[in-house]
Order: structure tokens, then C-alpha cells, then sequence
């Protein structure tokens, strides 16, 4: 039997060394700024810190929005990954485009999108003002503009565990008499389970560190719109030791949201 390269890596996939230079290069650019950021905080004051009213305020809100956020993104994700990945219509390439632009998108330009969209003066938020429904500078506002940057998550891993599930199994269901909601319910969605869970996390992650889209969109008024990353921003021109404090805190929720979505899935016996 072969034996596994001095790398880990197994039998017929060994790597050149210089290979591992570029690797340490990239590791210590991402792993550098963490660990500095983690020797810079004031532990002795970091409780009080991070405990403050308008940190607490800021938290809760980001928590809340990022989970009303994440629930959209899984009620309006769900369907259009299926359509992505189950139906073949005319423009689809363009459809998908479309739908994953906000992946490549600057925050910013977003929230000038949703601005003119449902603004006071905006496509939608005119009609609406009329009908007395305000959604610019409101939690609404922050829950939508996280809603657009992290809907593509979702249907991106979604689509992904779709197409590598196939569709075997729902021809054999739907051949036996099971109707296309049963199948849906009873087949396709229990299979992909993982996928859903994983784009749901990234959602939610993505939309607790929503920063552009947000300001531009909804503003920064403390306990209204005021979210986590903008209440970093700000304590970061008054205080920057608090935010330094509530940063880690954000990297904390990052990396647990990471770990969880990376951690390989139980063995079945």
C-alpha cells in the first residue's frame, strides 16, 4: 500500500512543496489581522465595553433583523432555487445572473438600489407613501437591505445541493402517483436538508455583518436602524477601544458560524 505524502495528503494526491509557501503567505494575511485584533483588546474593560446601552441595542437589533432577515431568505430562497436548478425556462442563465448579482455587488450600490425602489421618491415607496406605508430609515428598511445581500447565499448553496442530489428520486415518487407538492414536501427537501441548513447559516451571518446596504438605505438611528457594524463604525471614531471590543464579538459569531457550517456531518451506521 502507498503511503500518504508527508503533507496528510492521500495516496496519488501529493502536492509540490513549494506549494506550502504560498499557502503560509495566504493563512498568515488572513490569520495575522485576527490575531492582532485579539491582542489589542482591553480585556480588564471589555465586559463594560461591550455592555454598554448602545452596544446592547445594537446587538439585539442585528440579531433580530439578521434572523426576520434570514427567514426571507429562506421563504423566497427555496423557491427560486428550485426553479434554478428543477425547471429549464427561456433566459435562465440570465435569470441566475440576476438573482446572484448582490454577491458582486459594492453594499453601497445596493442600498442606493433599494433606496430608489422603495424610497419616499422611489419606484415602489412612492405608492406606498400614499397608501401611509414609510419603509426608508426604519427596521424594515435594515431587515430588506439584509434580506438583498444575503438572499444569493442561500439560493447559491441550495442550488448547489439540488443539482448534486438529482432528481432521481422524484421521477421514481412522481411515477408513483405522489403529486408535485408531496413530492416537494416528502422528497426533495429532506434530501437537501444540509444545503438549507448551510445557506441559512451564511444568510444569517452574512446579514448580521450587513454594513453598506444598511447605512445607505436605512441610516443610523440607535435602536431603530443602528446595527452592530454601524455601531463599530461609529464607536470607532469616539471610542476605539469599544470597537475593537464589539469587532471581536462580530469575529466570534463569524467563526462559530463557519465552524458549523464546515463541521463534517455525522457518520450514519
Amino acid at each position: 500500500m502507498r503511503r500518504a505524502s508527508a503533507w496528510g495528503a492521500p495516496p496519488g494526491a501529493q502536492l509540490p512543496r513549494w506549494v506550502a509557501v504560498p499557502a503560509a503567505a495566504g493563512a498568515l494575511l488572513v490569520l495575522a489581522p485576527l490575531l492582532a485584533l485579539v491582542l489589542r483588546v482591553d480585556w480588564a474593560d471589555f465586559p463594560a465595553l461591550v455592555t454598554s446601552e448602545s452596544s446592547r441595542a445594537a446587538l439585539l437589533l442585528s440579531l433580530r433583523t439578521a434572523a426576520t432577515a434570514t427567514a426571507l431568505c429562506v421563504v423566497l430562497g427555496v423557491p427560486m432555487a428550485l426553479v434554478l436548478a428543477r425547471t429549464s425556462l427561456p433566459g435562465l442563465r440570465v435569470l441566475r445572473a440576476l438573482v446572484l448579482l448582490p454577491l458582486v455587488l459594492p453594499p453601497v450600490v445596493g442600498g442606493i438600489a433599494l433606496l430608489s425602489a422603495f424610497g419616499r421618491r422611489g419606484l415602489l415607496g412612492e405608492r406606498l407613501e400614499v397608501l401611509g406605508v414609510s419603509i426608508a430609515f426604519s427596521t424594515t428598511a435594515v431587515v430588506l437591505a439584509q434580506t438583498f445581500v444575503a438572499l444569493p447565499f442561500l439560493v447559491v448553496s441550495l442550488e448547489g445541493a439540488l443539482r448534486t442530489a438529482g432528481h432521481r428520486h422524484e421521477q421514481v415518487a412522481a411515477v408513483l402517483g405522489a403529486s408535485p407538492t408531496t413530492v416537494l414536501r416528502r422528497v426533495t427537501l429532506p434530501v437537501v436538508v444540509p444545503g438549507l441548513a448551510s445557506g441559512a447559516v451564511l444568510s444569517f451571518a452574512r446579514a448580521l455583518g450587513e454594513f453598506g446596504a444598511t447605512l445607505t438605505f436605512a441610516g443610523s438611528l440607535q435602536g431603530v436602524t443602528r446595527t452592530l457594524p454601524l455601531e463599530i463604525y461609529l464607536q470607532r471614531e469616539v471610542d476605539p477601544d469599544a470597537a475593537v471590543a464589539l469587532s471581536l464579538v462580530l469575529v466570534v459569531v463569524a467563526a462559530v458560524v463557519v465552524v458549523g457550517v464546515r463541521a463534517p456531518a455525522p457518520r450514519r451506521s
